[in-house]
């Protein structure tokens, strides 16, 4: 195939797709760009049908850092292990597109995205969607494309909507909204948001559909140039036999279902799918049509949970669509940590720890993207056991690191300034229990252990998962899901706000046909559920505490000036090391002359404070000091004013009368009394001593130099004339020259 190019500019920003030249051997391969970043997305479909009663496809994006110009950090200088950021990019290209394949294929697909450009100005994942989407329809693969995705942000200044901002635009925007799909519906949305309205919300969403479909149309105009060939893939079709006798069992199934234990309701279920798979199939057939049995007793127990809320109204656990499950809310639960918040609602049960730090103790990011680190982390683990399960413990997972990402983005809006709270926070939410909306359960606990760590938040943030079952034009909307109706149900949509607004949403879709329509509704509900939330809530705390918890680092700022963080650091540090060490604080200091001090005692900090406050000041004339004598010298002793600052206390100034040698009066550890009589532009300090000890001259023996006295010059006294010399006996007077 020869070098294919399509070219096109939409909303204001310029965009290629291009095939045929990179990657040929791949089942389909696109280069894509906007701006200058480029990435190249192939993807492949495996020769071999799996067995498995799910469809295979693996996401996956290599983050070069060649493609923003930097050599990796650590000993091997090589890419290793996917960011974060990465990860979260993988999990926005997979959720659009899975929902496309045909049911009943079960060849591996594996689509991977490498970063080959990132201009610094136009984010990499937006065209990362856009380009699977052309590789598998370049390749002819069972997809129902095109799909893309764009994102919404709003400029703050002027209100407008725009599609696809660069970095630069963002940064103004009160909006991140990211939506994907197809021309027809939507398949996934995520948003951060600062507090704004559902119905701006709503306008934003309406402007990404009409944007994807823009961006289809651009897809289906170089598809028509690609001309790919058209490939018959197999799809797996069960014997229709298997559905037949599994089917019989529905209303067995509606009755298992009826359990509100989830444990409990798993055993009954797990119970019936054994008994029909042993006592309606034979050993052959079992092992013949093992993943299609599995499968069909899977969309049994998906019909007879969905028809029991069609047409009864009722859920599983007995509640009417909108009711929310029992809530069970302690702020800080555990003692001396900073702070924390046991959030259980139903089944699903979220602890949430709150730790501050120094704001050098930030998340510093070595990928990819502009944004250098983190001042705020939030991370969410899912242990097996809070499922009831066996499993390994390891580095998190995909869904773990994306619903941390979820509750981080919720609470970043409503978080203090780093003027207002110098600090670092980390929230880590661990979850206890599981049965559904755990990352709606985090982000409540997280609220709950800010608020007790005294964080001054803006506003409390409550989360709710909102879910949907479709059938025709039977439609109905569920607050507070569980497990069972987000694995079995058509849409799992999460909203995150404050009585005021949204600030963060996600939603995954599996039904076509999702209009803006239907998700207005479930807003409005999810509105209603959020407040019900937030009111239980703030019963238990109203506000965040006003003091810190005594095991939290107290940090005072102050400002020196700039000419001064040599002195407060010190030759290699040696100053402020001492500071830290003597009073047990940490101190920071920023290149602007900005200075954090904290310490978990009060004392502690007001001294590490008045010391830095000492160095920088400019010692005047006529101040007084205690100091200590930290050296001695022959003419005099040097005294400790400030911390790296001494001045000279000389010899004559040290006592009244005559000293001899330094030590007769003075040691090294000695607290002196001293006033500044002189300071030098070269920044020297002269001292005196203050209340001067008197010192009684010793009489002096014979041959002995005596001592002058005040007003002597010389061995004489004032008025007395110099005695002429006597030359003695032998000695000739010196004899003066000729010439004089």
């Amino acid at each position: 195939m020869n070098k294919i190019v399509e070219e096109f500019e939409l909303y204001g920003k310029k965009y290629t797709l291009q095939t045929g030249e990179l990657a040929k051997q791949a089942t389909g391969a696109v280069l894509v760009t906007q701006g200058d970043t480029t990435v190249l997305v192939t993807a492949v479909i495996s020769k071999q049908e799996k067995d498995y009663d799910f469809f295979p496809l693996t996401v996956d994006l290599q983050e070069k850092m060649y493609s923003v110009g930097r050599i990796p950090g650590g000993y091997l200088k090589r890419e290793a292990k996917t960011s974060d950021q990465g990860v979260l990019i993988a999990r926005m290209i997979d959720r659009p597109i899975r929902p496309g394949f045909a049911d009943g294929f079960k060849q591996e697909v594996h689509v991977v995205a490498t970063t080959f450009v990132c201009d610094d100005e136009n984010p990499v994942d937006i065209i990362c969607v856009m380009g699977a989407s052309a590789a598998l329809m370049c390749g002819a693969a069972p997809f129902d494309g095109p799909a893309a995705a764009v994102r919404i942000g709003r400029d703050i200044d002027s209100g407008e909507f725009i599609v696809n901002p660069t970095y630069e635009e963002q940064e103004n925007s009160d909006l991140e909204l990211t939506i994907a799909g197809t021309a027809d519906y939507i398949s996934m949305v995520e948003a951060g948001a600062e507090e704004i309205s559902e119905e701006d919300m709503l306008a934003a969403m309406t402007l990404g559909q009409e944007a994807i479909a823009k961006f289809c149309e651009a897809q289906a105009r170089f598809l028509e140039k690609v001309n790919p060939e058209p490939h018959e893939w197999p799809v797996h079709v069960a014997d229709p036999s298997i559905e037949e006798r599994v089917s019989k069992h529905f209303d067995a199934m509606s009755a298992a279902l009826k359990d509100a234990d989830k444990l409990s309701r798993m055993a009954k279920v797990e119970e019936l799918k054994s008994s029909i798979k042993e006592n309606d199939f034979t050993e052959e057939e079992q092992a013949a049509w093992a993943s299609d049995i599995a499968a069909a007793t899977k969309a049994l127990e998906k019909k007879a949970m969905r028809a029991m809320i069609i047409e009864t109204g009722e859920r599983a656990d007995g509640r009417t669509p909108t009711e929310i499950r029992p809530l069970h809310i302690v702020p800080g639960y555990l003692p001396r940590v900073h702070g924390s918040g046991l959030f259980q609602r139903g089944q699903t049960q979220a602890l949430s720890v709150c730790t501050l730090g120094m704001l050098n103790e930030w998340q510093r990011l070595d990928n990819i993207y502009p944004l250098p680190g983190k001042r705020y982390m939030h991370q969410y683990n899912f242990p097996p056991y809070c499922t009831g399960e066996v499993g390994r413990l390891g580095a998190p997972k995909r869904r773990e690191i994306g619903h941390g990402a979820l509750a981080e983005r919720a609470l970043i809006p409503v978080l203090p300034s780093e003027e207002e709270f110098p600090y670092a926070i980390r929230v880590v939410s661990e979850i206890l229990e599981s049965n559904g909306s755990s990352s709606m359960a985090s982000t409540c606990g997280s609220t709950l252990a800010l608020m007790d760590a005294g964080v001054p938040i803006k506003a409390p943030v409550a989360g709710i998962a909102m879910g949907l079952i479709k059938e025709g034009d039977d439609i109905v909307i569920l607050s507070d899901i569980q497990g069972i109706e987000d694995f079995l149900g058509d849409m799992d949509f999460k909203v995150c706000g404050t009585k005021d607004g949204i600030t963060a949403l996600q939603m995954d879709n599996k039904a076509k046909g999702l209009s803006v329509d239907i998700l207005a509704r479930a807003l409005k509900q999810a509105r209603e559920g959020r407040a019900f939330i937030m009111d239980a809530m703030l019963e238990t705390i109203e506000q965040p505490r006003e003091e810190l918890s005594p095991y939290a680092p107290r940090i005072e700022t102050i400002q020196i000036p700039v000419d001064k963080i040599r002195d407060v650091i010190g030759s290699g540090g040696k100053v402020i090391r001492g500071l830290q060490e003597e009073t047990g604080t940490t101190i920071e200091i920023d290149d602007d002359g900005t200075v954090r001090i904290a310490s978990v005692e009060a004392e502690s900090g007001a001294a590490a404070k008045a010391a830095i406050l000492g160095i920088v000041k400019v010692p005047e004339v006529g101040e007084v000091y205690e100091g200590e004598v930290v050296g001695i010298k022959d003419f005099g002793a040097f005294v400790r004013l400030t911390p790296g600052k001494d001045g000279l206390l000389h010899i004559s100034r040290m006592a009244n009368g005559r000293v001899g040698k330094v030590e007769d009066v003075m040691n090294l550890g000695d607290i002196v009394k001293v006033e500044v009589i002189e300071v030098a532009d070269n920044g020297k300090i002269s001292l005196d001593r203050v209340d001067k000890p008197t010192i009684e001259s010793a009489p002096h023996e014979e041959g002995e130099r005596r001592p002058r006295r005040d007003g002597e010059r010389h061995g004489r006294r004032d008025g007395e004339r110099r005695p002429r010399r006597d030359h003695g006996e032998g000695r000739k007077p010196r004899r003066r020259s000729e010439d004089n």
